[in-house]
């Protein structure tokens, strides 16, 4: 039995004799109306955004530019507009989410960002029995979480959401 619980991925307590299941831990902020979420892992810092982001010509319209963060120049790229919504708004709340997937940095304009919270695998929908929750396509998520107050985290795909993958296919 234990083999298969260590095949599975769940763990069991060392203090008691429950079964305890798997948990991702994740950065939950507003995207266009709704509450998303990043996996921490991913997530390098989180920043203000600054009063000037350098536009890039020819750059996607989904790209607001780029900013210059303590000597790295890291591309602003906007989620919503990116999702076929009007470009954020910027507001006092307003961050920039620093992340990092396969060695690629890169910014990612949230409305606000509101906590880390650790999920239960069991309160996670897998992307493909969600067809679209509100202004946010099923394409650009992994699930979607059902937490225990009511509130549903959509759980976004960052590299289907920027084509990341598509980049760095071509470079090699």
């Amino acid at each position: 039995m234990a083999e298969l619980n260590e095949a599975l991925g769940v763990k069991k307590s060392y203090d008691e004799d429950k079964i305890i299941e798997k948990e991702s831990t994740l950065l939950v902020f507003d995207l266009v109306g709704e509450y998303c979420g990043l996996p921490v892992n991913l997530v390098r810092e989180i920043v203000h955004v600054p009063p000037r982001i350098t536009r890039v010509p020819n750059a996607p319209d989904y790209v607001r530019g780029v900013i210059n963060l303590r000597g790295t120049v890291i591309p602003v790229l906007d989620c919503a507009l990116k999702m076929g919504n009007t470009p954020s708004q910027g507001s006092s709340e307003s961050r920039i989410v620093v992340a990092e997937f396969e060695e690629v940095l890169f910014g990612v304009l949230v409305d606000a960002v509101r906590e880390v919270r650790t999920i239960p695998e069991s309160l996670v929908e897998v992307s493909g029995a969600t067809s679209r929750t509100g202004d946010i396509g099923s394409d650009y998520m992994t699930g979607v979480a059902k937490m225990e107050d009511g509130r549903l985290i959509v759980l976004l795909d960052l590299a289907a959401l920027f084509d990341i993958n598509e980049p760095l296919d071509e470079e090699m």
